[in-house]
């Protein structure tokens, strides 16, 4: 990787760690600049604008770590009842890459900006879709498997299980990781019920 493409990386990541903490409406280009001690100039080297700086952060940094958290684990899933709970647990134990009192970047955007700006809400729209085609794919390999009811909509699977992880990570930001057990109970035996 050549020293302009890390530079544009690192301000990328270090965009994207302040845009989680505070928002991006919140996140201004000199406090981008300060965190990443780059130069106005640099910045806008990379970036026309602060709006173009956001959409780079969702496709490149966002995205691919969705991909492997969120729609890999389902790709090539068998059991769904077994791989969908997996992959949510996996997801709301990561504490790692997630701050439970933050919640989920993404879903954060997705208030934020979807409703506000067509860019950013057809780049979050795209994240969100193609999760909810990987639950979808899972759910039609389940049925011929023997693992899902036949009778079984994926698509109504597909947005129960978006919209309560929506919901257990903002929870999450008030009641703390104890909100992600419970769920994560419930979720199994919804789950268990496609069987």
């Amino acid at each position: 990787m050549s020293k302009a493409e890390n530079t544009r990386l690192s301000i990328l990541e270090k965009a994207f760690e302040i845009v989680y903490s505070v928002g991006y409406q919140s996140t201004s280009i000199d406090h981008i600049i300060e965190r990443t001690q780059v130069t106005k100039g640099a910045f806008y080297y990379h970036f026309a604008s602060k709006d173009e700086m956001g959409l780079a952060m969702i496709d490149e940094v966002m995205y691919p770590g969705m991909q492997r958290a969120l729609i890999q684990p389902l790709l090539h899933s068998t059991n769904p009842v077994a791989d969908i709970y997996s992959m949510m647990k996996a997801v709301l134990g990561d504490h790692k890459h997630f701050q439970v009192k933050f919640g989920c970047p993404a879903i954060n955007l997705i208030e934020e900006m979807a409703p506000i700006n067509p860019a950013f809400h057809g780049s979050l729209q795209k994240l969100t879709i193609e999760w909810q085609r990987a639950i979808e794919k899972s759910i039609a390999q389940g049925k011929l498997n023997g693992y899902i009811k036949q009778d079984v909509n994926a698509r109504q699977v597909s947005h129960f299980i978006i919209a309560g992880y929506g919901g257990i990570r903002n929870i999450g930001k008030i009641l703390g990781p104890s909100s992600y057990v419970h769920y994560l109970k419930e979720l199994k035996n919804y789950l268990r019920q496609l069987n």
